[in-house]
Formats: structure tokens, sequence, C-alpha cells
């Protein structure tokens, strides 16, 4: 522990705050073209807050979408290199009647900062860059530190690949450091060590050529809408597993050492139910909440729609139906496999009374950190050290794809070294961060640049 890291932190307090509502008042929303030039300004302000961090040079570098922030402070030639990813863009905010305040101008109310962005990823990248600061400051700096910001995440991160590519010297490292991730709760620590991968799909269903009257047709013509809610359902089965032929192919059960970790998670399963109000909880059969939720992939039905949805009744047999729907991945599983998979599976088992058109969305892979990574090992340590307890090691249900490609492209390990709480709200009206918990995270990033040498 160093005493000047906690006395550096308790004395720049106030700026810190600052600092960060400085980039949550810019409304970043990169779903929306109307936030473009925002996208830009965020950019910007990321450029000036690392540079008076300590960051010996910054830039805002153009890709084929939002702007990427670059910045670095190199310390040694052969000391190690520590490249720190966040992102600047924010979800959108609607339903704004929800919220309680302005989202994109943060208050502060029992403990929390309130706003868009306050957790995801603005709070946590801010972590980050106040993390660096306070151990430059406080002398504690053992290696080279570089930063890449990028403003696409929320929307697939589709300029990151292209740009880590034509930038990979620029980039070289020896390990990626990212705070984008939940811990399992207050009470209980813990360092994200795998993430699951998703693949998204829209299905299409259309039978006849407009939409019918259903006493004229009804019973004669295929219902676009039963055959699609038929087709869907018989995609798991009773106890919970996914029908595709080959799914679970790459599948490989949870080694001994991670099924322990886990059972040192706690778990109140009637906690968890209370709190998303429901009465039972289902799932693969012969696993539990938690290997069902971090460690085995699963199947959804994201969005449901087609005929008529106004107020009233209207007999109608519609010419269309359609949904949305993912699979979340584990390790080994390909998300191009996968989605082949289900395209072939539901174009093979749909009647001939209709048409079927699947569409591939987006996909990632799943990720996995090896728990004796030096910098992971640094990590445990330091939020020992900032937080009073060691954490745990846990797989979590999340997904960030840009994660296996930044590893892929780079070809070095990530440690998700996340701060924020599931009743963060992220992605949520009311997206809050707590006040101490920011300054424990400065303390505990602060810590991880004195251990890892």
């Amino acid at each position: 522990m160093d005493g000047k890291i906690k006395i550096f932190i308790e004395s720049n307090k106030a700026r810190f705050l600052e600092e960060w509502f400085s980039l949550i008042r810019i409304p970043s929303v990169s779903s929306k073209h109307e936030h473009k030039s925002d996208m830009q300004t965020c950019a910007e302000c990321w450029k000036d807050i690392l540079l008076s961090s300590g960051a010996e040079k910054a830039e805002v570098m153009p890709t084929d979408g939002n702007p990427v922030v670059y910045a670095e402070r190199i310390f040694s030639p052969d000391a190690p290199t520590v490249l720190v990813y966040g992102h600047y863009d924010v979800m959108p905010v609607e339903p704004l009647e929800l919220w309680k305040n302005n989202p994109f101008e943060p208050e502060i109310r029992e403990g929390h900062v309130w706003a868009r962005g306050a957790d995801d990823d603005k709070g946590q990248a801010m972590i980050q860059a106040k993390g660096f600061e306070t151990a430059l400051a406080a002398g504690q700096l053992a290696c080279n530190v570089k930063f890449i910001i990028e403003g696409e995440e929320e929307i697939g991160s589709h300029s990151l690949e292209s740009f880590c590519e034509k930038y990979k010297e620029l980039l070289k490292a020896d390990v990626i450091l990212v705070s984008d991730t939940s811990m399992v709760s207050k009470e209980t620590l813990s360092l994200t060590t795998g993430l699951r991968g998703v693949a998204y799909w829209e299905i299409e269903v259309t039978g006849p050529n407009r939409d019918l009257h259903s006493g004229h047709f009804g019973g004669a013509v295929a219902n676009p809408l039963n055959v699609l809610c038929k087709l869907l359902a018989g995609i798991t089965d009773e106890e919970g597993r996914i029908t595709i032929p080959h799914f679970y192919d790459e599948v490989e059960a949870l080694p001994d050492t991670e099924k322990e970790m886990l059972a040192q998670v706690p778990f109140d399963e009637e906690k968890y139910k209370q709190a998303i109000e429901v009465d039972a909880l289902f799932g693969e059969k012969g696993y539990s909440t938690l290997e069902r939720t971090g460690c085995r992939p699963s199947f959804d039905i994201c969005g449901l729609w087609g005929g008529y949805t106004g107020e009233g009744a209207k007999t109608v047999l519609p010419s269309k139906a359609y949904a949305k729907v993912s699979c979340r991945l584990v390790p080994y599983q390909d998300a191009h496999t996968i989605s082949r998979l289900l395209m072939d599976y539901i174009t093979k088992i749909a009647p001939p009374s209709v048409k079927v058109k699947v569409t591939y969305l987006h996909g990632g892979q799943a990720y996995v950190c090896p728990v004796d990574l030096p910098a992971y090992k640094a990590a445990e340590k330091a939020l020992t050290v900032a937080f009073g307890q060691k954490p745990l090691a846990v797989r979590r249900g999340g997904s960030i794809p840009i994660i296996p490609t930044l590893e892929k492209a780079l070809g070095i390990k990530t440690v998700l070294m996340g701060f924020g709480l599931e009743s963060n709200a992220i992605h949520s009206p009311n997206e809050c961060f707590e006040l101490e918990r920011f300054y424990q995270g400065i303390e505990a990033v602060a810590e991880f640049y004195r251990l890892y040498k």
C-alpha cells in the first residue's frame, strides 16, 4: 500500500469529479445521427483529459466511423506496456420520462452520481485515466501506458478492428486493461474472468401477398405469426436445451477449478427471484443459475411482431411476421458457425406454406482470461488493497465482442478490471455510479500500476 496514492486522490477529488462531469454533459449517443458532432466533441474532451492526466501525447484519430482517441506515456522501452481500452459513446436515454433528472446533467443524490454514462463507460474509463494520473503523481508508475478510447462500442465497434490492424505497431502492448464490466455485488468483490459471446439474427416469415380477413381465410392459409411462434418455440426443449443440431459440439464442461471458484460466490435464489419479481426460475437442466448465466449458452427471443397491434380488435391474418433472436455463446463456440447452424436449421424445418428469411445482424466471440496472467495477479492484489478483500474470479453472462477482436488483432490477453454493479442500471433510465466506489476504483488502478512490473 502506498500512502501517497491515498493522499493524491483525497486532495484531487473535486477536480476528478468535474472532469468526469465534463464528459457526461456531452450527449455522445452513437446510435443517433443527430449526435454525430457530439462524438467529435467528446473525443476532443477525452484528448484534453488524457493530456492533463499525464499522457505525453494524445490525439483524436479518424476511422471509417467515429474517431478514436489514442494517448500514451512511455516509461521505458524495456518496461511492460499496458493498453487501456474504453469507450466514450453511450446508449440512448429513452424513455426520458422515467429519468429523475436530466440524463446529461449529472446529479449527486444518495451518495451516487446519476446520469447517462455515469457507469458505462465514462465513469469506469475515467477511473482508469485518474488511476493512471494518481500512480504517476505518486511516483509508482513502473510500466508504459497506452490508451485507446473508441466511440462505437454501443453499436458494434465496426471501425475498430480495421483501426487496430492499421495501427498494430502503435498499439503494441503486453496486456489490455478494461474497466467496462461489473462485480458480483457491493459486498462481494470480483474480477471478471470470462464473458459469453453473442450471435443475433432477424427472422422474417412471409405467407400470403397481403393481410387477409381471418374469417374468410383462417384455417385455409398458413398464418406467418403462428408458424413463426412454432419455429421459435421448438428451438429449446422442455429441459432448456437448444435443439439445433451440432449446437453443443464445441461446448466444453466447466473445469473443476472454476466450479470451485463459482461455489464461493454468494447467491440467494429467493432474493434473485424477488428482485425481478418472478415466482420460479427456468434454465438448462442440471446446472445452477450462476452456471447458466455465466458458463452455458442460451437462446432468447428478443422481439416478436406482426399483424395488428393497435387499440381494439382487427380480425386479420398477417402477410408477414418478424422476430429478433439471440444466442449467448461460451468459449470455443464460433459466432459465425452458430449463425450458419441456426439459419440452416430454421430454413430446413420451415413448412412449404411460408417463405423464411434469416438475416445475421451481428455477433462476437466469448472470452476467458487466464488467472495466472501476471497482470491478472496484479489486478487481484490491487483490488484487495483498495477494497479490503480478495476478489473472486467469476465468469459473467454479458458480452463485449470487441475484446476477442482486439486480442486477435494485437496478439495479447485482456484483464477485465470492472467496478460496476448491476444496480447501476446501465442502458436504462436512472443510470448511476457510487461516488465512494469511483474513488476506490481510482485507488485500485493506481495500485495496479504500482504492482505490475
